[in-house]
């Protein structure tokens, strides 16, 4: 409705694709059973599931056997991180994980003897190469890298970084994160070098509640729940039918018009960042020179409160992405990482569009964002 607020924070969560939801509807009603059961309602549960999970492998470049279905991105990530055997042990992330791999792996690291070393990234966002291949250079046993930030939405080098910690240690283990990335950029797991690929639902228009990990074949993984073997010994417990068709339709969805969605996203994106910075004084846009999610803009306004801004336009939906803090010299969390001085950090603004976002939608985003800038400055 044209009175509800602009959404522009697809980053924290997509609302339910009607496609998607159709789909799923018949799980919810008409359509049951148990995927483990041998008569006919088992088996058209099982058909459902086998479907999904082929959607889901299509498009990361995946088989239908690799994936191994969640509740989501936190379960995947854990799944990844607990049951990875390290050896040797060390473990590599870069210096801005989503806390789901991050407090992970501080909490595997805390009750071992493992080693944990951390990825720099430059001003751009991105992780500093030079400074990795130095890092990975060490013998090293999982390797765990974001493919695209949550806030930001720069794209990291995780080919290159892959290809770095295979150069010294060619067993290890490679872990992404790839909730902001799978439905809105091309991933293909061969083409990145990766074992391991974390999937988010509802980032690309399925419900909150499902997940993936693709798990490569050859990958050994400790199962994260015991009992009756489903999703190959990994995750025991009755499969979510609903929910994973779901997954497989956004899947699907994704792959049949990324091309189309993906430019469209951009040149609205494109034309959002033209307004804002004709009209705020001194904003700045982080990763314009490094690649970037289609549907991401990131900015700062030096001198405001990003929250005050967002406050002050109640006709928008966004975030601010980083907390910061004005009695520092530097922000924290990934700005804080990009060495953004805090007091310009305070104003940052996460905008992040969707398959439903306007050429109308932006205009009023920017008109609205601008007036109240001008009232926080």
């Amino acid at each position: 409705m044209r009175d509800d607020p602009v959404y522009l924070d697809h980053n924290a969560t997509t609302p339910v694709h009607p496609a998607v939801r159709d789909a799923m509807l018949p799980w919810l009603g008409a359509q049951w059973g148990n995927a483990s059961s041998g008569h006919a309602y088992g088996r058209r549960a099982a058909g459902a599931l086998a479907e999904a999970r082929g959607q889901v492998a299509a498009l990361v470049g995946a088989t239908a056997d690799e994936v191994v279905f969640t509740s989501g991105g936190t379960e995947a990530d854990n799944l990844a991180i607990f049951g990875t055997e390290i050896a040797p042990a060390r473990i590599v992330m870069s210096a801005i994980e989503h806390p789901a791999v991050e407090a992970a792996v501080r909490h595997r690291g805390g009750q071992t003897t493992l080693e944990i070393a951390t990825l720099a990234i430059d001003g751009e966002g991105r992780v500093d190469l030079e400074q990795a291949a130095r890092t990975l250079d060490a013998p090293t046993g999982l390797l765990t890298v974001m493919l695209a930030h949550n806030e930001t939405g720069v794209i990291q080098p995780l080919a290159e970084l892959a290809a770095l910690a295979r150069r010294t240690s060619p067993s290890v283990v490679v872990h992404c994160d790839g909730a902001q990335a799978v439905g809105k950029i091309d991933v293909d797991m061969r083409a990145l070098g990766i074992d391991l690929l974390t999937i988010v639902g509802h980032k690309f228009y399925a419900p909150a509640g499902i997940g993936a990990l693709v798990v490569r074949r050859g990958v050994t993984l400790r199962p994260s729940a015991h009992g009756g073997g489903q999703e190959g010994g990994l995750r025991s417990g009755t499969e979510p039918v609903a929910l994973a068709v779901a997954l497989g339709a956004a899947c699907a969805l994704a792959a049949s018009d990324r091309a189309t969605e993906r430019a469209r996203q951009i040149d609205l994106r494109e034309h959002l960042w033209s307004l804002l910075v004709a009209a705020i004084p001194g904003i700045f846009r982080t990763g314009a020179g490094v690649p970037t999610l289609p549907n991401t803009l990131h900015v700062c306004v030096p001198f405001a409160s990003g929250a005050s801004i967002l406050a002050a336009a109640p006709d928008i939906a966004a975030s601010t992405g980083s907390a910061c803090h004005a009695d520092t010299d530097r922000a924290p969390g990934v700005l804080g990482a990009m060495g953004v001085p805090a007091a310009q950090a305070r104003g940052a603004l996460r905008l992040t569009l969707g398959r439903a976002t306007t050429h109308a939608d932006v205009e009023r985003a920017a008109h609205a964002l601008a007036a109240a800038a001008s009232r926080s400055q």
